[in-house]
């Protein structure tokens, strides 16, 4: 693989052999080749087409919240979206571009009086992600209120995917397997009554804090819900509770999350991540797979 031309691109704000690090909520992670920022769609474009035309793979890393990249970091060009974080509301629909919080966007519908996207209020991730990954939380999905997205597909091209063409299933969509970008998505939501709207995100919202780690850095859960189980009760019947990899530790609070509390790396996740799998396999035969998407290359030697 090439390295990307960035000379080619005077007026886009790249970082070379930026630690991830400083972006991920785990706070691991090693060093882009590149990493990008671009401030518009033509930006974006831009930055696709040139690593097409060179041969330098692409990698989009969102918000980071959900997400552990190796201490390898990650050859060609990353991108990060931090600019495109517009939202807009439009009757009862709400439009926000890929880089914009998914908690900023439920804000903005509770605002407009709009009710069918509380579920994500607590959700640290951002729009694109979000769709992605089929985020959810308390029983919702990105899937239930979902209208339509703006993705730019590798060739260069920026379609509309709607509903049916987006394949939601658990934690998966479409854009997972084609290589698209999401540029903006649109969510289609119902009327509601402001201060009902407001109550159901707090009462979620503290939830989310009675009961998950929200005071260490983690990826948030780890691991997809096997069927007819719950991940963290069995987490807790391995015997795995507190148990740390150097500077990683299935958190005290919720054994589905993993912190890190001591300058953990991302080889300490994944140890730990391969460590509860194969003793809850040994113990229960069941598979434990994961929900954070794992990226990156390991650390060389």
């Amino acid at each position: 693989m090439l390295n990307f031309p960035v000379e080619k691109l005077p007026n886009i704000e790249f970082k070379l052999k930026e630690p991830l690090s400083k972006y991920t909520f785990t706070k691991t992670g090693g060093p882009a080749d590149t990493l990008a920022f671009p401030k518009t769609r033509e930006e974006l474009v831009e930055i696709v087409d040139t690593a097409r035309v060179n041969q330098v793979p692409i990698t989009v890393i969102g918000n980071a919240s959900n997400l552990i990249i190796k201490d390898g970091g990650i050859r060609g060009v990353v991108i990060i979206l931090p600019n495109f974080h517009k939202i807009e509301v439009s009757d009862t629909k709400v439009t926000a571009e890929a880089g914009a919080t998914i908690i900023n966007t439920t804000i903005e519908a509770q605002k407009a009086g709009l009710t069918g996207i509380e579920f994500a209020a607590g959700i640290p991730g951002s729009v694109g992600g979000a769709v992605f990954m089929n985020a959810g939380a308390y029983g919702g999905e990105i899937k239930d209120c979902f209208d339509t997205a703006e993705v730019l597909m590798p060739d260069g091209r920026i379609t509309t995917l709607t509903h049916e063409d987006m394949d939601f299933s658990y934690r998966h969509s479409i854009v997972q397997e084609d290589g698209g970008i999401v540029i903006s998505a649109t969510f289609n939501l119902k009327r509601g009554n402001k201060d009902a709207i407001q109550e159901e995100m707090d009462r979620l919202n503290e939830l989310r804090r009675s009961k998950q780690p929200l005071e260490y850095p983690s990826c948030g859960s780890v691991f997809k819900r096997p069927k007819g189980h719950f991940t963290g009760p069995l987490i807790i019947k391995a015997g795995l509770q507190g148990k740390m990899v150097g500077g990683a530790q299935v958190s005290m609070k919720h054994a589905g999350f993993i912190v890190n509390v001591k300058h953990a790396t991302a080889t300490d996740y994944m140890n730990l991540i391969h460590l509860i799998q194969k003793i809850v396999k040994e113990k229960f035969d069941v598979s434990l797979h994961t929900e954070v998407r794992i990226i990156g290359e390991d650390q060389k030697d």
